[in-house]
């Protein structure tokens, strides 16, 4: 099985995580910071090629209401041109409280604020493949 590769998409970093080839793991990657639109989908697609990625999982950033944000919109633009770009499968998925969750566990963790804010973006894009495996099983 091929593995999956999950993207918390934000305007400075994208935080990313990927599966293990059997899809039970998720493991965080190096957070990816932005630079310019053409940096990013480069740098997204050597992953995609490096991990042989079949699916690319975006969070999407729903209002707590569950309709759509400004962030939706800018996930599935973004997501477009990354689709386009590599030919790979991309869905969205809910990734509503993720960075919430992601900030608690390591406020809970007892890490400094400085090394929280360098590893919230990954372990959001953790969790978000995280809730997508157990979504499977």
């Amino acid at each position: 099985m091929a593995r999956i590769l999950a993207l918390d998409i934000g305007t400075r970093r994208i935080g990313l995580a990927v599966s293990d080839e059997l899809g039970i793991t998720a493991q965080g990657l190096p957070t990816l910071q932005r630079t310019n639109l053409r940096a990013d989908l480069d740098a997204l697609s050597q992953l995609i090629q490096q991990y042989s990625v079949h699916l690319v999982l975006a969070g999407n950033p729903l209002h707590m209401s569950g309709h759509d944000s400004p962030g939706t919109t800018r996930a599935v633009e973004f997501t477009a041109l990354l689709r386009a770009r590599t030919g790979v499968e991309i869905r969205l998925w809910d990734e509503r409280l993720t960075t919430r969750e992601a900030s608690r566990v390591l406020r809970d963790s007892g890490i400094s604020i400085r090394k929280r804010a360098q590893a919230v973006d990954r372990l959001s894009a953790v969790i978000l493949l995280k809730s997508y495996l157990d979504s499977l099983t």
